[in-house]
């Protein structure tokens, strides 16, 4: 589903002038003052209060109450105040002259603070892998399959906010988790010694949610398959119906409004966990990424550890080995003590043809005769030149391979003709087919279901056409190795301009 997004939403934010205009220090000193109030449900506050509750905080120099008058006008003139004539008693001449106001936090400047808040507290990017999500989110959609349409007044509304807090909360500790483990300050601390102590912790960790995921998430998605959009809807409108329900003094959204809010959300969960036609679920995404970031904890600990004993002398551990080399009489022993003690070397690829003198699977490579292949130096040193060496022609092999091709070639368009003889056939209606023209016919109907039209057009200018049967529409493709049961296509062969030319 995609949301239009409306001309309100790009209008400017002038409620966040404040956080960048010449007097940030005092403007966000009053805001952050009556933000505390507010959480102390002490909303309506005097210029008084908010001038005293400045001033105790030592902040400012030189901060008057003139001027804390004046920033708050301008607060309200930005719309992150509202403001109401106080009609208190005057105590003094000048308390009664001055114009007498009340200060409240509009609704966007109270998600201001909360956001200003929270961004204080951000020290990397956190997150968690936590698996108790899933049994959440589980049990909120086997209750909407089994009684979305008998649920009691503000239960689905319960069940919406219980499913969707644990949806969101689970994608973006998720989220900020991986996001972490790609971080800069996370890829210093895989390269020093200390992240060994803590490698087998984290391994465990991301194995366990990856577990938890293949046994818990996939369930998930089966539950959402077996939701219907008709009782999605269902469901979806009573949860719009529980909303409405509550009693609201400030005008809120309209029903058509909420219930394509609601929509979006389902249709969040249901790309989660399904995925659509073109994009796969983000939770195929989120398995990858965990297990890719597995690999390369692992592979940042073999690093360390390769560095570690890359500094280790084993003198002692090589004349041993040597001792016990010298010591051996049959050069069998020695080839298995040797796989033993150093494994497999590392190969070094040699191209060319081996000429092997017997084809028994039992025979031994030693066995074999010696293959001499010249390798060049890599010595910098400079080398006389030799002889030069003739140039190689390879005309044979081309020539083989091209009668290779023009015998499939030349067969394919045997085929492809006698298909054209049969005009539209199915496929129980073809005569025995061999091998390769079984593989022919297979990959024609490959191509042609890859492709919206269902056919294509040959080399040779013939066009090949599929149709499609039922599901419940088999036959029995009569080969000369064996028989295949397929679906009941019919296969079409035409003669295209190009044929016809």
């Amino acid at each position: 589903m995609n949301e239009r997004i409306t001309a309100s939403a790009l209008r400017p934010v002038t409620e966040l002038n404040y956080l960048n205009a010449i007097n940030v220090a005092r403007y966000r000193a009053i805001m952050r003052y009556i933000y505390l109030q507010y959480q102390r449900l002490k909303y309506w506050l005097k210029p008084e209060e908010i001038f005293e509750g400045i001033q105790a905080w030592d902040v400012i120099d030189g901060y008057t109450l003139e001027q804390c008058v004046s920033d708050l006008e301008q607060l309200k003139n930005w719309g992150n105040l509202a403001s109401r004539h106080d009609g208190g008693r005057a105590l003094s001449l000048e308390e009664y002259m001055r114009k007498k106001s009340q200060y409240l936090l509009t609704p966007y400047a109270i998600e201001i603070e909360r956001m200003l808040e929270a961004l204080e507290k951000v020290k990397g990017y956190g997150g968690s892998l936590e698996t108790t999500y899933f049994d959440t989110i589980s049990e909120c959609i086997q209750q909407i399959r089994v009684n979305a349409d008998g649920m009691r007044e503000g239960e689905a509304l319960h069940n919406w906010e219980k499913l969707y807090v644990a949806f969101k909360t689970m994608h973006e500790n998720a989220a900020d988790f991986i996001a972490s483990m790609n971080s800069i300050q996370a890829e210093e601390m895989m390269a020093t010694d200390g992240f060994l102590a803590m490698k087998e912790n984290l391994v465990n960790y991301l194995q366990h949610f990856v577990k938890s995921l293949q046994r818990n998430a996939y369930r998930i998605e089966g539950q959402l398959q077996q939701i219907s959009p008709p009782l999605a809807e269902l469901y979806l409108a009573h949860v719009t119906a529980d909303e409405l329900r509550k009693p609201r003094l400030e005008e809120g959204k309209t029903a058509e409004e909420l219930m394509s809010e609601f929509r979006q959300g389902w249709s969040n969960l249901m790309r989660w966990f399904v995925g659509d036609a073109i994009n796969v679920s983000e939770l195929t995404l989120l398995e990858k990424a965990t297990k890719d970031t597995i690999a390369k904890v692992v592979r940042s600990a073999v690093r360390l550890q390769e560095r570690r004993r890359g500094g280790a002398s084993r003198r002692l551990d090589l004349e041993l080995v040597a001792e016990r080399f010298a010591a051996m009489d049959k050069m069998e022993d020695a080839h298995r003590f040797a796989a033993y003690v150093f494994g497999l070397f590392p190969a070094r690829h040699l191209q060319g043809e081996d000429r092997r003198e017997t084809e028994r699977a039992d025979a031994s490579t030693w066995e074999e005769p010696p293959n001499i292949r010249l390798i060049r130096t890599r010595s910098r040193r400079r080398v006389s030149k030799g002889a030069s060496e003739p140039m190689r022609s390879h005309g044979a092999k081309r020539e083989a391979y091209r009668e290779q091709v023009q015998e499939l070639l030349a067969e394919e368009s045997a085929f492809t003709e006698r298909m054209l003889g049969y005009g539209s056939i199915r496929i129980e209606e073809l005569p025995q087919v061999d091998g390769k023209e079984r593989m022919r016919l297979l990959q024609w109907i490959g191509r042609c279901s890859a492709v919206e039209a269902r056919s294509f057009v040959t080399a040779d200018g013939f066009r090949v056409s599929v149709s499609k049967p039922k599901p419940d529409d088999t036959a029995v493709l009569r080969c000369e190795d064996g028989d295949l049961t397929m679906r009941n296509y019919r296969i079409e062969v035409t003669r295209g301009e190009l044929a016809r030319g």
